[in-house]
């Protein structure tokens, strides 16, 4: 089969289509045609091998799984004989933990992947567009932030993956949104359900004399010392992009103080956990009560261009890759 690998840490032209050997599902596995996979910031990283630290889980010199890509949609092509939710021609939509979706096939355990059917009314494209973003963004605003109707949040960095999604789920939790993103974005975020939006190039929204129940940071451009002001009596201050900057205030204010800083290794939750939110997550999907926010597609021969494209940083939503 094909898949794109990577033997060094570098730039996007270290990727480069091959001919791999196709998996063989055991007892407990499914054999999934990947239909569409995705393009992340965190795929990047990985690529890059920096910053060093993320080298920690993927290699410390060389990178020890040879095939990017954490989210996938597709079809079952074959199923173990031990595996009881899923049957050959369902049609699937998940997460692999990192790596192996940058291929024609993938190999995964029926209960140790995050692994749903895809809902009725999206396409693969649009399926697997609602993944990453979506599971990190509820477990952070919901069991992290405790969000409640009527709160006031602000989702900085609204137009990527991790903001669109925020965006949405908190407007479905009933709080009052703001969307902070630049000036081409503002219409987006407004589409999307926020209730008022700032253009972060024209107003700080830590200086405007507004305060908010939860201040959720999506793209680690904001610290917590910075938006303390901005944060009511028990207000909290999320961060998706973990930084060593934020640590220390994550430790120091969950024993000082009744403003926290919180952060969460949502992707590194059990997939029993993550599965019951993929599934939660198609309920709304299906009723259209959330829905995917694509920027661009481009076909599996084009992944260093993708690749490109992310690296820049300013993709509205996600990036998509078709097979």
């Amino acid at each position: 089969m094909k898949a794109i690998v990577y033997e060094r840490y570098g730039p996007p032209e270290v990727l480069r289509i091959d001919e791999v050997e196709k998996p063989v599902p055991g007892d407990d596995e499914v054999l999934i045609r990947v239909c569409a996979t995705t393009v992340t910031t965190t795929d990047c990283t990985f690529r890059r091998g920096k910053p060093f630290p993320s080298r920690l889980y993927t290699g410390l010199i060389r990178p020890k799984h040879a095939i990017l890509g954490d989210e996938f949609a597709g079809e079952i092509d074959t199923v173990g004989t031990g595996v009881k939710r899923f049957k050959a021609g369902d049609q699937v939509f998940g997460t692999c933990v990192g790596h192996g979706a940058y291929a024609e096939y993938i190999c995964l355990s029926e209960e140790a992947a995050t692994l749903a059917s895809k809902p009725s009314n999206l396409t693969y494209d649009e399926a697997v567009a609602c993944c990453d973003g979506f599971l990190t963004a509820l477990p952070f605003l919901r069991d992290k932030g405790k969000i409640r109707s009527g709160q006031k949040v602000v989702i900085n960095g609204a137009s990527g993956s991790v903001g669109t999604a925020a965006v949405q789920l908190a407007n479905y939790f009933g709080a009052e949104v703001t969307g902070v993103c630049s000036t081409a974005n503002l219409d987006l975020v407004r589409s999307l359900g926020a209730d008022r939006v700032i253009d972060y190039t024209r107003e700080d929204f830590t200086r405007n004399g507004r305060t908010f129940d939860i201040i959720f940071d999506t793209v680690g451009k904001v610290s917590f010392s910075r938006c303390k002001r901005a944060l009511m009596g028990n207000g909290v201050f999320l961060e998706a992009a973990i930084g060593l900057a934020v640590l220390p205030q994550v430790l120091w204010t969950s024993r000082i103080g009744s403003k926290k800083a919180v952060i969460a290794a949502t992707g590194l939750r059990p997939a029993s956990e993550r599965t019951k939110d993929l599934v939660f997550l198609r309920g709304l999907l299906e009723s259209g009560q959330i829905k995917p926010v694509i920027d661009r597609r481009y076909p599996f021969e084009q992944i260093v261009e993708a690749h490109r494209y992310v690296e820049q940083g300013h993709k509205k939503g996600n990036v998509v890759i078709t097979l």
